[in-house]
């Protein structure tokens, strides 16, 4: 049974930074790459950042560049958002996520193209 956890959230202020950790451990993992996205009340989940496992290549959605990097141990199945100059419109469950397979080079950004997820946690910032 794959496991998925996430940790680091929290309640921070507007311009704050908070670094959000994720790990994958269990049955017969196949990470191929690693993703995060958010959920915030009343709206649809999104996508946020992934990184692929083999190369490290990153992508990022809009909301995300140049104030959220995504980065990865490979030898500990983990992923990690640092999360700079957050806004109130941050504030979200984060979900992370395990892709088994990337079709592409680019690691995926569709929820549907993940196998496994983690419960989330909480992101709050305040104006």
């Amino acid at each position: 049974q794959v496991r998925v956890s996430e940790s680091g959230g929290g309640l921070v202020q507007a311009g704050g930074s908070l670094r959000l950790s994720c790990a994958a451990s269990g049955g017969s993992l196949n990470i191929a790459a690693m993703g995060w996205f958010r959920q915030a009340p009343g709206k649809e989940r999104e996508f946020v950042a992934a990184v692929r496992r083999n190369g490290g290549i990153v992508t990022y959605a809009d909301s995300a560049k140049d104030r959220f990097t995504i980065s990865r141990v490979n030898a500990e199945n983990s992923v990690y958002l640092q999360m700079d100059s957050l806004k109130p419109e941050d504030t979200a469950v984060y979900l992370c996520a395990v892709a088994q397979r990337s079709i592409t080079w680019q690691p995926p950004k569709l929820q549907s193209e993940y196998d496994f997820w983690g419960q989330g946690t909480q992101v709050t910032v305040s104006s």
